[in-house]
């Protein structure tokens, strides 16, 4: 089995406090990594495995929070801009609810890698790994916001890998499809429930710990030469539309 080692390296995860960005940051704190994590709630508000991690208490759709959040790191290897929201019933489609998910899902991963782009290029092999969706590739009907931030990251992943390779910055994605989260709990049951787990063809929801993996590999040098790409990871999810 390969196993990574990040001693000496240090790590942002943001929206870290829950589901998948919780996993990832423990499996690089687990690999030895110094962790920094985010999260909108002081750390005495979640239950999740938060140990060992520095928390920073921060909504990333706030500039001023950002900017505060970067200066409070004084280096940095890796970056996993992971935090996200959605809205439901159908929210997404007034006007201020489409700005408030764009700003969370889009423009603060655009700020702070930006902020901190000269602390990952001074690291001499920065990386930043940001999250998607399978939604960036199909539509879906009731969270156009949601859906069009995802398929915005996708090719700002690609602007950034081609931008910023000369500073020694490598920039990739992780699609994910249906996910066991709390933040998809309302998906988990019922027809919908059904529905997904007849289009996909591994037959199951994903775990974290699935997007944990992946994510160790592509901030590895064991991934040096990959660089504005997406690995989508579904079970097939996409692969049976």
């Amino acid at each position: 089995m390969l196993r990574f080692d990040y001693s000496g390296k240090t790590v942002l995860v943001t929206g870290a406090s829950a589901g998948i960005g919780n996993a990832i940051a423990c499996a690089f704190r687990d690999a030895g990594a110094a962790v920094h994590a985010t999260g909108t709630r002081d750390h005495s508000a979640y239950d999740t495995d938060l140990e060992g991690m520095t928390f920073h208490q921060a909504d990333v759709g706030e500039e001023a929070q950002l900017q505060a959040l970067a200066d409070a790191i004084p280096s940095l290897d890796i970056l996993v801009n992971n935090a996200g929201m959605v809205l439901y019933r159908r929210q997404e489609y007034e006007r201020a609810s489409f700005q408030r998910v764009m700003d969370v899902n889009l423009t603060s991963l655009m700020t702070l890698s930006g902020l901190l782009r000269p602390k990952l290029a001074a690291s001499g092999a920065g990386s930043i790994l940001n999250l998607t969706s399978v939604t960036a590739f199909f539509g879906s009907r009731g969270n156009p916001a949601y859906g069009a931030s995802k398929a915005a990251i996708v090719q700002l992943t690609k602007t950034l890998a081609v931008a910023w390779a000369r500073d020694g910055i490598r920039v990739n994605a992780i699609a994910p499809g249906f996910i066991a989260t709390e933040m998809t709990k309302v998906s988990q049951s019922g027809a919908v429930n059904e529905g997904i787990l007849q289009r996909t063809p591994m037959a199951r929801w994903g775990q974290p710990e699935d997007i944990a993996g992946a994510t160790l590999f592509l901030a590895s040098n064991q991934a040096s030469f990959i660089t504005g790409e997406t690995l989508t990871i579904d079970g097939g999810f996409a692969s049976n539309i």
